[in-house]
């Protein structure tokens, strides 16, 4: 059993994955967007075997706190992805999460670079990690 969460890009869907019991929270893809009902199909091949049992999704909300147009499009998303695999599909707040992303990988070791790929799947381990924490609260 697992849960995974989403940062939904323009261009990629970053996908993070964690236990149940949020041990340790691993990235484990940036799927190239298409659209409408092939990023969801998309989604659920790349989690279709590893056994989840709910998605986060990052939801924008604005620096203030109030949701604007790419947050209500994120809770769209979120509720067709719901229908569409039958599993539960919360939001959890990412504000900053890319920039903090791009932090974490400019604070490896080594040549790592800053791949947006990178970036996006570390931002949804970042959305997934507040979401476990807000739980924990």
């Amino acid at each position: 059993m697992a849960i995974a969460a989403l940062d939904l890009g323009r261009r990629r869907i970053g996908i993070a994955l964690c236990d149940d019991d949020g041990a340790a929270v691993l990235p484990l893809d940036a799927l190239a967007r298409r659209g409408g009902q092939a990023d969801l199909a998309a989604i659920m091949r790349r989690l279709g075997n590893l056994g989840v049992t709910k998605i986060i999704v990052g939801l924008p909300l604005n620096m203030d706190g109030s949701a604007g147009p790419a947050a209500h499009a994120a809770e769209d998303f979120a509720a067709r992805l719901s229908e569409f695999c039958g599993l539960p599909v919360e939001t959890c707040d990412e504000r900053l999460s890319s920039m903090e992303a791009e932090e974490r990988l400019r604070e490896l070791p080594g040549r790592r670079g800053r791949a947006k790929a990178k970036v996006d799947a570390l931002a949804a381990v970042i959305i997934l990690e507040r979401w476990l924490r807000e739980r924990r609260r």
